[in-house]
């Protein structure tokens, strides 16, 4: 076969092996040549793509590590913008998982100075919309630094500005992940309840959240701890009854058949999270939750 001599010598075309002369490409992942992204455009990567199983040329933990140091630098050249670009790109529904954006918000509220960390915490109720999401929230904070008051009043906010209802939605769908629960977040911020409705469910987080503990410790109740080595009493008086969906969680509990079920779901709304693991294999208990369930749920559940 001929050799094409032109194309051989043509010196314009430079192999991705090496660099274009005279340019600022730097060795990439793959061994070959490019040009490198900025800190910001790489957070913009990290923020809608993550990290999550790593590329076909770089591992997840050395991509992971690449987006920290680079998230970092970010954070500690313009915090209150890095918020603003976390704030944005989660709250625009931009990313298929939220996962990065919460990760990011936690390094925010970790290596910002006070004003970043200040305005990370004033967000932390638009990153993080529902209670799985507190959850990783939570179990990333946890692990880069301590609870401080700052940190404790934005976990207490997202509680207390939230409805009564909605904090009931939140209570029975999301209970616990990376393990914490409401309640251990709750002993932690210590929030004062806006509304005896508040109280209620906030009694009833901290007490378990079961028939057994938290329904049956809304009235009144005496706490022993230890304080300064001495021993304390402190009193609680009686809180209001809690919301319905609740009281319809609790109820699920103690269901007998899958009529009782499918009423509860029907009367109340009752999210699949909340129905009793053996009741998930009756076919009219999966009927009246697909009426209700929206369309991710529908997908990321029935693959199960």
């Amino acid at each position: 076969m001929a050799i094409n001599y032109a194309r051989q010598f043509n010196r314009r075309v430079t192999p991705q092996s090496q660099r274009i002369p005279g340019s600022t490409q730097v060795r990439n992942s793959g061994g070959g040549f490019s040009w490198e992204v900025d800190d910001w455009t790489r957070l913009d990567r990290f923020l809608i793509l993550g990290s999550e199983g790593g590329t076909y040329y770089i591992t997840e933990q050395d991509l992971v590590k690449q987006n920290h140091e680079a998230i970092v630098r970010c954070i500690k050249a313009d915090g209150v913008r890095a918020v603003n670009r976390i704030v944005e790109t989660s709250d625009a529904g931009r990313a298929p998982k939220n996962d990065p954006a919460t990760f990011a918000l936690a390094l925010a509220a970790t290596h910002g100075d006070a004003q970043a960390k200040a305005h990370a915490f004033a967000n932390l109720n638009k990153v993080c919309r529902i209670g799985t999401h507190l959850f990783h929230f939570a179990a990333y904070v946890n692990a880069m630094r301590g609870w401080g008051r700052g940190l404790r009043n934005a976990v207490g906010d997202w509680y207390v500005y939230r409805g009564a209802d909605d904090l009931a939605h939140q209570a029975v769908k999301y209970q616990q992940r990376d393990g914490w629960s409401h309640g251990d977040l709750l002993r932690l911020a210590h929030p004062k309840a806006p509304s005896a409705q508040h109280e209620s469910v906030f009694r009833w987080l901290q007490c378990g959240g079961s028939a057994s503990h938290g329904a049956n410790s809304l009235g009144e109740r005496e706490v022993k701890r230890k304080v300064c080595g001495e021993d304390r009493v402190a009193k609680y008086g009686a809180v209001g009854a809690l919301p319905k969906l609740i009281e319809a969680f609790e109820q699920a509990k103690r269901a007998s058949n899958a009529g009782e079920i499918v009423k509860l779901i029907n009367e109340f709304d009752l999210p699949r999270e909340a129905i009793p693991t053996q009741w998930l294999n009756e076919v009219v208990v999966w009927e009246a939750l697909l009426e209700r369930m929206p369309m991710t749920a529908m997908i990321r559940t029935s693959a199960r």
